[in-house]
């Protein structure tokens, strides 16, 4: 690929850019969330993992399914249609005060506080450019003032507490904790469409520990049953942009049964997860396990580099070479092959030989300056653990090889592939869009189930006619025991599986959408 493509990619990758709308009919206290796309605005490279929120904790560097009551069999709520162009990331509308003042938002498994951005935001560009609370202009509101702040991958937001009535739909939760954002420094809330975020995490990750608004719909009693679903639309050709069903789901978006597992980790919607298949053959990460989110506040499906770099080289993607990586393996392969052959503990592998410490459980950095490093000022520059982390993945792709009788050569030829294929730092990876019918499908499996996704599924495409690129839709993020691996399921996954939130039984479900 060209620097011209490469350049086009870098100013084109993010997330749809939605503008949303939450058009509801309460009945039986089921509410509905119509979500609403716009047009795909110049992408910039800020939102390609998080879209624009990140995930704080783990950031390591940087409609009926048996509720047995009717629930689902309401009337039709009234959808806002959209003119779809990527699928990338939904929005609906609020009203917060009295009487409402009306906010655009993305709805987010991954978080779990509410903010907008407040009339007391003076000097970040960002808040000229999108709806402000005013709240001396709500009858209903209640001075907090606590000071706030939270930070993501792609920037962050601080401002203060303040407590107001929140109109979902025909539904009024009543003195709710948000922030009111008075700074937001990033170019990401500049460009981005919607005004703030609506956490549908747990309380145990929200800021200044505020009760989040799905908490407060559930103890008010406004929804009779503690689930909330759903559905993505992912068809391009049709309008809807998906729903969110506050108490129940709708029977009409989904197909079959939904596959449940019990929440392992409250915080973030957290599953564990049995394996991960690229054409069918197990990748062989998750034998010592592995966790996931549900995620609908994420774009893409993001999981740990080595499996990210063995699906993109399946699949054909091109990333950024990793000097680190080949290095490793030209300095140090057949030292780790021998190691393995003879059978050494594949866990102490990287720490006998000098790359990593062992602390009992895995290898951690020696604090090894790296090629990379050594070529920016001699510093560090926060990669003092790349050599670690590339001697460790070695090791993975090394064993999956002699699992399958490779010889020598051909395994060091295959891992300096790998190597090739390492996602670029901002995590995205191209593909030849004529190649879609030969790539291989990748599955996961949970609960039991293989959940599969087909080319088409998991490969974004950008752009329209001659100017179109192809994009892969996963991206490494590294999260180190005993919270990790982790893989974040986003929207690719969400798109094709419509999820269930039991709040009352703490588990999720998925089961295929329609």
């Amino acid at each position: 690929m060209g620097s011209t493509s490469r350049s086009v990619l870098a100013s084109l990758f993010l997330l749809l850019l939605l503008s949303p709308l939450v058009n509801s009919s309460s009945n039986d206290r089921l509410l509905r969330v119509g979500l609403k796309k716009r047009k795909l605005d110049q992408i910039n490279r800020f939102s390609s993992l998080y879209g624009c929120k990140g995930k704080e904790s783990i950031n390591p560097a940087i409609r009926k399914y048996g509720l047995g009551n009717g629930l689902g069999n309401s009337d039709d709520a009234d959808i806002i249609s959209l003119k779809n162009y990527m699928n990338a990331q939904y929005f609906g509308e609020i009203g917060i005060g009295t009487p409402p003042q009306k906010f655009t938002l993305i709805f987010d498994t991954g978080s779990s506080n509410l903010w907008v951005p407040s009339a007391k935001c003076y000097f970040s560009i960002a808040c000229y450019f999108h709806s402000k609370y005013k709240s001396s202009l709500s009858s209903s509101y209640t001075k907090n003032g606590k000071s706030a702040e939270i930070h993501y991958g792609t920037g962050a937001i601080s401002g203060f507490f303040s407590q107001d009535h929140v109109k979902l739909g025909d539904l009024v939760v009543e003195n709710q904790d948000f922030i009111e954002a008075t700074r937001e420094p990033s170019i990401t809330f500049v460009a981005a469409k919607f005004d703030g975020i609506l956490g549908l995490g747990f309380q145990e990750i929200s800021v200044g520990n505020a009760v989040p608004v799905w908490y407060n719909m559930v103890k008010q009693g406004l929804v009779n049953e503690p689930v909330f679903s759903f559905w993505l639309n992912r068809n391009a050709t049709e309008e809807e942009g998906g729903e969110i069903v506050f108490g129940g789901v709708d029977p009409n978006h989904y197909k079959g049964e939904h596959t449940f597992v019990p929440v392992t980790h409250k915080g973030y919607w957290q599953f564990d997860m049995d394996d991960v298949l690229v054409g069918g053959e197990t990748t062989g990460y998750c034998s010592g396990g592995c966790s996931a989110i549900a995620d609908s506040g994420t774009s893409l499906l993001a999981g740990p580099t080595t499996i990210v770099a063995q699906i993109n080289h399946a699949i054909g993607a091109s990333g950024v070479v990793s000097q680190e990586c080949k290095a490793v393996v030209a300095q140090y392969g057949t030292a780790i092959l021998d190691m393995l052959i003879s059978e050494t503990q594949p866990k102490k592998i990287c720490s006998q030989i000098g790359l990593c410490t062992f602390d009992g459980k895995r290898g951690v950095s020696v604090g090894i300056k790296s090629v990379v490093d050594m070529n920016v000022d001699g510093s560090s520059s926060g990669l003092q653990d790349a050599t670690c982390t590339a001697c460790e993945m070695t090791v993975v792709w090394m064993q999956n090889q002699l699992k399958q009788n490779q010889t020598e050569e051909r395994i060091l030829n295959y891992v300096n592939e790998l190597c090739n294929r390492l996602p670029s730092p901002m995590g995205e990876s191209a593909v030849d869009c004529s190649s879609l019918s030969s790539m291989p499908g990748v599955s996961f499996t949970v609960g039991g189930k293989v959940f599969d996704l087909l080319p088409e599924q998991y490969i974004l495409q950008v752009g329209e006619g001659v100017a179109t690129q192809c994009i892969s839709g996963f991206t490494a993020l590294d999260v180190a025991p005993p919270l990790g691996p982790l893989w974040i399921l986003g929207d690719i996954f969400m798109g094709q599986y419509h999820t269930v939130f039991d709040y009352g039984n703490m588990r999720v479900g998925f089961a295929e959408a329609v």
